[in-house]
């Protein structure tokens, strides 16, 4: 059976990091061996199956008083050891910096690279290094996968012609959530406290909806990203005189149990990949208003007024009126969401694992060897 490794940063949790383990296990069960090769651990991480082999291939002790530019290539320098000693039949770099060192560790090793972009390209990979790496190493790819059409778009015609978009996996225990008898009066946000998911926004929209359904409350839940952001969001909160409206409700593990029988999920990211929050909000079956925020993840899974609502990119009161119109509608509010249940047909653990199997054994069949 075929030898698969995937390279990333860590296995705390975060989107890529899900994605990585749930394939990683998925393809264990299914007889392949599996390598996930990693900088760091964390305390707080997806776990993997037993039968998954972690790799440390991050600095050593004896890198801690090294330049930083000694440390970079030590990294590179560890991958490509772990490449030539392991010899998988394909890596696959998860995220920008995983990314460039799979491309620069990968030369002379025989070892196919997949990388997988995970966010807005516009955003992430401009600049004049990362320009000046895309020129230099992207060549070297087998393959790549996106989640959105307007990410592959940004790179080469070449290297969009070996790609595939294929959407994250939804996790099972967001398929099939009953319906609730009622919804509560509570808009939700599902994200991380950070600059670009841009929660003062939906702090400020909230404030227009509590003005007019002032029994109405918005619970975020996420963690503190450490960026600011939630000062930023405490700010928005006093500004509008919504203490005890907006309630910060930290992570949760518990979301298919705390979230379904909101009246709305709200979501404002400025830029995105694909928001795994939004597909989870969407296999519950919740009525959804989301930013059109690039590159295109919300614009992939939402048909505007089908099975959710797209409001511009940074108009609080586009979606203010959003939300407004999932309050005073509820039987729209309520079709929009069985249709939005349907996101499971597409994006199941097993479909979204398919894809990628059937991917990465083409790339190990024909695939560009380093």
């Amino acid at each position: 059976m075929s030898k698969i490794a995937f390279h990333l940063n860590c296995l705390t949790h975060g989107g890529a990091e899900r994605v990585v383990t749930n394939l990683a296990n998925q393809f264990a069960q299914e007889g392949y061996e599996v390598l996930v090769a990693t900088e760091w651990t964390d305390e707080d991480e997806f776990v993997l199956d037993s039968r998954v082999k972690r790799v440390h291939v991050g600095l050593r002790t004896e890198d801690e008083h090294k330049s930083r530019l000694a440390k970079y290539f030590r990294r590179v320098h560890y991958l490509h050891e772990f490449m030539q000693k392991e010899k998988p039949d394909v890596l696959v770099a998860f995220a920008r910096l995983a990314i460039f060192r799979a491309l620069m560790a990968c030369r002379h090793t025989g070892v196919p690279v997949v990388i997988s972009v995970r966010i807005d390209p516009t955003k992430s990979y401009v600049g004049f290094r990362n320009t000046l790496q895309i020129r230099r190493y992207f060549g070297r790819a087998a393959g790549a996968v996106f989640q959105t059409e307007d990410a592959r778009k940004f790179f080469a015609p070449r290297l969009q012609e070996q790609s595939r978009i294929i959407l994250n996996p939804l996790t099972d225990k967001y398929i099939g959530v009953p319906e609730p008898d009622r919804r509560r009066k509570e808009i939700v946000n599902v994200a991380r406290l950070a600059d670009f998911k841009n929660q003062p926004l939906l702090v400020e929209a909230f404030a227009r909806v509590h003005e007019k359904y002032p029994d109405y409350i918005l619970k975020i839940y996420g963690p503190d990203s450490e960026d600011g952001s939630k000062e930023r969001i405490e700010e928005q909160i006093r500004k509008y005189q919504l203490d005890g409206a907006v309630l910060l409700m930290g992570g949760s593990d518990q979301l298919e149990k705390e979230v379904p029988g909101a009246a709305v999920f709200a979501y404002s990211s400025d830029y995105e990949g694909m928001p795994n929050s939004v597909m989870e909000a969407m296999a519950m079956g919740l009525p959804v208003v989301s930013t059109d925020c690039p590159c295109g993840g919300p614009r992939m899974i939402i048909k505007d007024h089908q099975n959710g609502i797209l409001v511009p990119v940074g108009d609080a009161e586009a979606l203010a009126e959003g939300i407004l119109y999932l309050i005073e509608h509820p039987q729209e509010a309520d079709r929009m969401g069985r249709e939005a249940r349907k996101i499971a047909e597409v994006a199941n653990a097993q479909a979204v694992f398919e894809q990628w199997r059937d991917y990465l054994n083409e790339v190990m069949k024909n695939g560009k060897r380093c």
